[in-house]
């Protein structure tokens, strides 16, 4: 079983940034990809990015296209979710969850599937606010 754990949430101003990580317990992220994921008050949980084992392929949501990078150390058994030119809207609690499958040969288009996810983190809130 793995537990996902995430980290690096806070406050911050329109424009600014945070990087978030998610460090697994248990066992590792092995051979599996990894997604990242947001619910804001009042609203679905939604994809935000996701990436493959090898950290070669990734996919982001609309919304965080050019703004996000999704990363991966497994050495340190750690995905990350750059956040930059944070807005407002971006306000949410993120969580970050571990796929049951790798999405090398899938395409990575696939993480946006809620279905897909076996373990889920606690999340950790992020707030953009003056």
């Amino acid at each position: 079983q793995v537990q996902p754990v995430e980290s690096g949430g806070g406050l911050v101003q329109p424009g600014g940034s945070l990087r978030l990580s998610c460090a697994a317990s248990g066992r590792t992220f092995s051979s599996i990809a990894t997604g990242w994921f947001r619910q804001a008050p009042g609203k679905e949980r939604e994809f935000v990015a996701g990436i493959s084992w090898s950290g070669e392929s990734t996919y982001y949501a609309d919304s965080a296209k050019g703004r996000f990078t999704i990363s991966r150390d497994n050495a340190k058994n750690t995905v990350y979710l750059q956040m930059n030119s944070l807005k407002p809207e971006d306000t949410a609690v993120y969580y970050c969850a571990v796929a049951r499958v790798d999405c090398s040969a899938l395409g990575c288009v696939v993480l946006k599937d809620k279905s897909l996810y076996d373990y889920w983190g606690q999340g950790t809130q992020v707030t953009v606010s003056s």
